[in-house]
């Protein structure tokens, strides 16, 4: 064996007496935990929220260590696509102004909520799922699937959950596109039924107005849509229900706020306690 490797015989034998260095033992270990978290997280995570997930369980080691442990494993996170959105504001609603002006940092729940509507492609046609999202935590407060773009089956079931979810008691800015679903009456009306809230639209063609809720549907299609086929509209109701509730708002980590959903929500409650 010496031979064919062309390795010395005394080589061998001093590698064979040589004991694991403690550096080795650690990397061995930390890369099964890395997996483990890699694998937990559907392969969405990358480094960084490989770490603050290993920080959460104790396990400390810097992003770059994390980084390289991952690349020698091939752990290669799944990437977003671009895609377009599509915001049907031909109509002859009245709009409001841009009162939230991009101030997406929200340190209390309850205080902005951001809106919007995609399509999701089925083998029976288009699926359309419109969420609402605290700016505080990045929960989806509110959602609907529907098989139509009417205001009844979009935002006015969405607005219907949120409120059921987490009731209005103070001041709220609700923002979102100018989309007809937003500015008709029966849903303008649907908000004016609460007098502490507070109706915002992004600037006409500027998606970075409701980036949030543009970024959520990019994580939605990355890690969810994307990586299936959906034959039917129920198949593709049950998979983003599941990623909805199971995964994004209970176990991703989320990090422009640095915390798991899980916590989030907790610390949510608290708040809302404290109110």
């Amino acid at each position: 064996m010496c031979r064919v490797l062309d390795v010395s015989r005394s080589a061998y034998y001093n590698w064979k007496k040589t004991k694991p260095r403690k550096w080795d033992i650690e990397n061995h270990i930390l890369k099964k935990q890395i997996r483990d978290v890699f694998h937990g997280s559907r392969k969405t995570y990358g480094s960084p929220r490989v770490a603050i997930e290993l920080e959460r369980q104790g396990i400390k080691a810097s992003r770059p260590r994390i980084a390289r442990l991952m690349k020698k494993q091939n752990l290669v996170s799944i990437r977003a696509k671009k895609f377009k959105t599509t915001t049907d504001s031909r109509h002859k609603y009245p709009i409001v102004e841009n009162k939230l002006n991009r101030r997406f940092a929200v340190n209390e729940p309850g205080r902005v909520w951001v809106s919007d509507i995609t399509y999701i492609r089925t083998g029976q046609g288009w699926l359309y799922l419109t969420v609402i999202l605290d700016l505080a935590d990045r929960q989806v407060v509110g959602w609907a699937m529907s098989n139509t773009l009417y205001a009844r089956e979009t935002t006015m079931a969405a607005w219907r959950m949120a409120v059921k979810r987490r009731p209005i008691t103070r001041e709220l800015i609700f923002h979102s596109d100018r989309g007809i679903q937003y500015a008709c009456t029966d849903f303008k009306n649907m908000l004016d039924a609460h007098p502490c809230v507070i109706r915002s639209m992004s600037r006409k063609g500027d998606c970075w107005d409701n980036a949030v809720a543009e970024s959520f549907f990019n994580t939605l299609k990355t890690e969810c849509v994307y990586q299936n086929k959906y034959r039917t509209r129920q198949q593709a109701r049950i998979s983003i229900f599941e990623f909805i509730e199971t995964w994004y708002n209970q176990n991703r980590i989320h990090t422009t706020v640095n915390k798991s959903a899980t916590e989030n929500i907790t610390i949510t409650n608290q708040k809302q306690i404290a109110a």
